[in-house]
């Protein structure tokens, strides 16, 4: 009974080897694809500061605020 289970798990580590070989390598990102995401990041940051301190953002946002804090309990 022990050999024959050991037979078995033999096997199926075998599969798992085999298998695992096979596989690429391709796991995840290299440093070009997080330094080109971190540009784009950093991009859209920018534009994302630029439109909410321009003049007509501010504006809506403090009257939002103001409409808020003006509220009667």
């Amino acid at each position: 009974m022990c050999e024959v289970m050991r037979a078995r798990v033999r096997g199926l580590l075998r599969k798992v080897r085999t298998a695992s070989a096979e596989r690429p390598r391709d796991a995840g990102m290299v440093t070009s694809e997080y330094a080109m995401g971190l540009i784009a990041a950093v991009g859209f940051a920018s534009l994302l500061y630029k439109v909410l301190t321009s003049g007509q953002v501010m504006a809506a946002l403090q009257g939002i605020v103001e409409k808020a804090l003006d509220v009667q309990f």
